[in-house]
């Protein structure tokens, strides 16, 4: 038989993933992510905040008359960095926050209650006969 429901205990374990969600944020801000276009002619360097901290741009690609490519390129290196920023947090998050806080949560099966790794078992609505038929 399961134990009732726990409000202190889900409050403790929520300030604990709002503590790890806030350091892990926090050394994501510290990362330094170099996002790269034109076979590394542009470079983005962005912080884990997202934050650009610099732009390199080789003179090769610097054409008067092909601005236009040249800020697609910054536009994909900008992209490229970003990108590189959203598989750090997911490195550090994902695992910590979705594949072990979350889990607990309401019970220990899960977000809403059943096996670990199955969805929640949402019962039917009040017109649910109606529906089906």
């Amino acid at each position: 038989m399961s134990e009732g429901f726990d409000p202190q205990a889900l409050l403790a374990q929520a300030l604990e993933m709002q503590q790890r969600l806030l350091d892990a944020q926090a050394e994501a801000a510290e990362l330094t992510v170099e996002g790269t276009a034109g076979g590394g002619k542009v470079k983005v360097t962005m912080t884990g905040a997202g934050e650009v901290t610099a732009v390199r741009i080789d003179p090769s690609v610097v054409d008067p008359a092909e601005v236009e490519l040249l800020e697609d390129l910054v536009v994909a290196a900008l992209h490229d960095a970003s990108a590189g920023v959203a598989a750090a947090a997911e490195e550090r998050l994902g695992s910590d926050l979705l594949g072990g806080g979350l889990g607990d949560l309401l019970g220990g099966g899960g977000l809403l209650g059943g096996a670990p790794g199955t969805p929640p078992s949402i019962p039917p609505g009040p017109n649910a006969a109606e529906e089906q038929g």
